[in-house]
């Protein structure tokens, strides 16, 4: 962690004019117009504040949606489709209206962007990852804005991020980000609906300071994905991690980035992890399960060791290699989850031998264990 970042974790949102790179991420629902296109006044204001700071010295990574919404219009659409084909085509028609409105808000300040597209598989694949890592550094040496969108076109349920707010959280990651700032149209987290008596929760340190906390379901505004819901679960996935999160207002960005006490400020409450473990603790779509006999349960969770096919006593699910998995104990308690080396059909006929074995009697691509720790994360 820089000491920018370590500063920003211990003594609070004060610090954030000093963060030296920072993500943040916008809504639709800020970007979009009540019939559902893209607003030109709430898309200038918003660049004008980030391109200031940008100008300033500080690297910008700006984690955008809208596209779909962008898209909606010129197919003829009058509200955010519900499948996942329609979205796809909505979306690679709005992505390159979207970033033709950046390229044009910035552009007149100077500033220069990029389109960065990215897939679960880019964030969690060792050589996507760095690929994708390489890129972005290079970007932001270069003085460039990336803005970055989940790839809508191309992306499935199974590795879809589901919402902007969990993919901010990773590229925060990604890029090793002082601070992470959630942007949409709530001004902060509220113990309740602010209409209903509900108070502004100005700091949280942990997960208790949420205790009871009532939020909206998600996609409310119509257009988005996310909600109060799964900004709170972005920025309490950073700020678990070794970076600090503000959730606030598109309206209070620019005061936001100037210290001012807006929002809700998420300080730091653990060390930063490696990011393919993060999407792997809070948002794979796991494909089957493993049960464990009590040994391997010590083994894996106390002692942090690699999963064996010896101590494995049950298998189900539909996987291949390389797919997330739960692993739990014979009381059917998921205690991890992992990266699995072989598919359920492999599986079967491997429960209870040592890898030894399995490697004379079925070659040496089977003197494997079934999940590497470094694939592996206690839940």
């Amino acid at each position: 962690m820089t000491t920018a970042s370590s500063e920003l974790g211990v003594r609070g949102r004060e610090w954030l004019p000093e963060a030296r790179r920072i993500v943040v991420k916008v809504g639709s629902s800020s970007l979009t117009t009540i019939r559902g296109g893209i607003s030109e006044q709430s898309l200038a204001a918003l660049v004008d504040t980030l391109a200031e700071r940008a100008n300033a010295g500080t690297e910008i990574v700006l984690v955008s949606s809208g596209a779909i919404a962008a898209g909606l219009a010129p197919l003829g659409l009058a509200k955010r489709p519900r499948d996942l084909a329609t979205q796809q085509a909505a979306a690679s028609v709005g992505q390159g209206l979207l970033m033709a409105r950046y390229t044009q808000a910035f552009g007149a300040h100077g500033v220069t962007v990029s389109q960065v597209l990215l897939t679960a598989d880019d964030l969690v694949r060792r050589t996507q990852y760095k690929n994708a890592h390489r890129a972005l550094e290079k970007l932001l040496h270069l003085g460039v804005v990336p803005v970055v969108n989940e790839n809508d076109t191309v992306a499935t349920h199974e590795i879809r991020f589901g919402d902007n707010d969990r993919l901010a959280a990773l590229v925060a990651h990604l890029v090793h980000a002082d601070a992470l700032v959630l942007l949409s149209d709530v001004d902060s987290v509220y113990t309740g609906p602010p209409a209903e008596g509900g108070e502004r929760i100005p700091h949280v340190r942990g997960a208790g300071d949420l205790d009871g906390v009532r939020v909206g379901s998600p996609g409310a505004a119509g257009v988005g994905t996310g909600g109060m819901a799964t900004k709170i679960e972005a920025a309490s996935i950073a700020a678990s991690s070794g970076i600090p999160a503000l959730v606030t207002s598109t309206a209070a960005a620019a005061r936001a980035l100037d210290g001012e006490d807006v929002g809700t400020w998420f300080s730091v409450n653990g060390r930063r992890k490696p990011v393919r473990l993060l999407w792997l603790a809070h948002l794979a779509a796991t494909r089957g399960t493993l049960t464990l006999d009590d040994g391997a349960v010590r083994a894996v969770v106390q002692r942090h060791r690699s999963l064996l096919p010896a101590g494995i006593t049950a298998v189900s699910g539909d996987f291949e290699a390389g797919d997330p998995v739960e692993i739990a104990d014979l009381a059917g308690k998921v205690v991890a989850r992992g990266l699995v080396n072989f598919s359920a059909d492999e599986l079967p006929g491997m429960l209870g031998h040592s890898t030894k074995e399995l490697g004379r009697a079925l070659g040496p691509e089977y003197e494997r264990v079934v999940v590497h720790t470094d694939d592996l994360v206690i839940v």
